[in-house]
């Protein structure tokens, strides 16, 4: 189930708090969907608080994809979303990802942001979303065990990069402001890209940088709250008066999820 909506009409709502270093937002879409509730749930955590954690089904003693409530289920997460999209056989994602001595994909490619985190030297920060043409990365292999390269949403510069496109889906994506907080972001109402990259900046949430995780039903976002759980899952649509939404959270591959420090 959903949580209850708090967000206003005009989003002046403030975030309200799980935990310490854990609040969740509902934010009202400036514009309407063509299906769905036009909004957009997101989780702010604070990496002083929480720990980030990559789980491949390509790692050994795994093999079996799982929904992203059951690996967070598995490996005792707070929360977990998508890590990346992945290919055809199943397994690998689309982009270069490593945690520590698995490499689930070893190709560095034309994507614009890698989410980091698991740092090997200590003064590094715990977690941070690079973006290769802004920030310095010649150490950043060096620097962490955990590497997830994805799709840029939004440039350092806070311009939206994708081009206008016709589909529309559901999204999951990870994001950081300019607080330094992690930004896990779902949105299960059907959007182009592009118009919710600018639905994103417009919102109250000092949005820095985000990189595109999934869309369509394996878009999901799990929250496991004191008393609730929060499954928040992506849909498809056939035709505008047909759509399907999962129940139960399709099996995907690779997943980060939180814990406690």
């Amino acid at each position: 189930a959903l949580p209850i909506s708090f967000a206003d009409k005009t989003n002046s709502l403030k975030w309200i708090t799980l935990e310490k270093g854990l609040q969740f937002g509902e934010f009202k879409a400036k514009s309407e969907s063509v299906l769905g509730d036009s909004m957009v749930r997101i989780l702010r955590i604070d990496p002083k608080y929480f720990s980030f954690h990559l789980v491949n089904a390509s790692a050994k003693g795994e093999g079996v994809n799982l929904s992203v409530r059951q690996w967070a289920k598995k490996y005792k997460f707070v929360a977990s979303i998508n890590a990346s999209m992945y290919q055809r056989d199943h397994l690998r994602s689309i982009s270069f990802m490593r945690s520590g001595k698995h490499v689930n994909n070893p190709r560095l490619s034309r994507h614009k942001t890698i989410l980091a985190f698991n740092p090997i030297k200590s003064g590094e920060e715990k977690v941070k979303l690079f973006d290769r043409e802004c920030d310095n990365i010649k150490q950043m292999k060096q620097n962490f065990h955990v590497l997830v390269q994805s799709i840029r949403m939004i440039s350092c510069s806070g311009k939206n990069v994708w081009k206008q496109q016709k589909g529309k889906w559901s999204t999951a994506a990870i994001a950081a402001d300019k607080d330094g907080n992690i930004l896990f972001i779902h949105v299960r109402a059907l959007y182009t890209t592009h118009d919710l990259i600018n639905i994103l900046i417009a919102l109250p949430i000092n949005i820095r940088t985000a990189m595109y995780v999934e869309g369509g039903p394996q878009a999901q976002l799990f929250i496991n709250g004191a008393d609730k759980e929060f499954n928040l899952l992506g849909r498809y649509r056939l035709r505008l008066s047909q759509n399907i939404i999962t129940k139960y959270g399709w099996p995907v591959p690779n997943v980060i999820g939180i814990k406690k420090r």
